[in-house]
């Protein structure tokens, strides 16, 4: 299994745009996804920082900026911001789970029942096989850990076993986001938005095989939640995850999301 970081980054190209397969809300992107391709213009652990709704199927301007770091931007207006990582999470996880259990609970969270987002990428339970991720973590019975398993298909790979980078991305996105929502039992009249995500890849799942996805809570910072998640094969952890997210009251303006710019 390849290691991510036997790749060298790639250049940092005009533009970039985002097919409409891989949104996360209908109108708008993944967020985990758009992070994995702008980390995929650096070399290491990345931290990618969302300032607005990544659009699709539209044409974005990727600019490299100080210290390694990388930036895209749409009319104007900035998107999202890479940079290599100043606090990489370490490779390992609080908790793991067997297979089966992750079988067992797939799709047992609260947030199944009613699915803000029934279409996204990665955990849209409209999304067939072939077409999205079906990863659909549910809370591990006794223990504050959210699971699921995951088989990755050959629409996912580019050209050799494993799958992209993006890939493993944003299958680390859906599951830290549910884990917090549940972990502080986040209100109905609440969202949150994912702000920052901060990744460390050992080696890229390979289509074929199966894998667990878990997930869990950190800590709460007044608006911000704080989550983990993982990538396991037979117990080796081969990426993890630290994400931001922030909660807002509902309604959320179309042109919010997690972190806004400093000025």
């Amino acid at each position: 299994m390849p290691a991510a970081g036997d790749q060298p980054p790639r250049a940092v190209p005009h533009t970039l745009t985002i097919p409409s397969r891989f949104c996360g809300p209908l109108d708008s992107a993944n967020g985990g996804y758009l992070g994995g391709l702008l980390a995929g213009y650096l070399d290491g652990p990345v931290t990618v920082t969302l300032r607005r709704p990544p659009p699709l199927v539209t044409p974005m301007t990727v600019e490299g900026g100080a210290e390694g770091s990388v930036r895209i931007h749409h009319a104007g207006t900035v998107i999202a911001e890479a940079a290599p990582a100043q606090d990489r999470p370490a490779l390992r996880v609080p908790d793991t789970v067997s297979m089966a259990e992750a079988r067992a609970v797939e799709g047992r969270s609260r947030y199944f029942q009613r699915p803000e987002f029934p279409t996204c990428f990665v955990c849209g339970t409209r999304r067939g096989r072939g077409d999205g991720l079906r990863i659909f973590p549910g809370l591990v019975h006794g223990r504050p850990l959210w699971a699921a398993p995951w088989a990755p298909d050959a629409s996912l790979a580019d050209g050799g076993p494993s799958v992209r980078p993006e890939i493993a991305w944003a299958a680390l996105d859906c599951p830290s986001g549910i884990a917090a929502i549940e972990a502080h039992d986040i209100s109905e009249d609440a969202a949150i938005l994912l702000g920052q995500m901060t990744v460390n890849v050992a080696a890229l799942p390979a289509v074929g095989h199966e894998y667990q996805v878990v997930a869990w809570s950190i800590r709460r910072e007044g608006r911000r939640l704080i989550a983990g998640s993982a990538l396991l094969r037979q117990g080796d952890v081969l990426a993890v995850a630290r994400t931001v997210w922030v909660t807002m009251r509902r309604p959320v303006p179309r042109t919010t999301v997690g972190v806004e710019e400093p000025s």
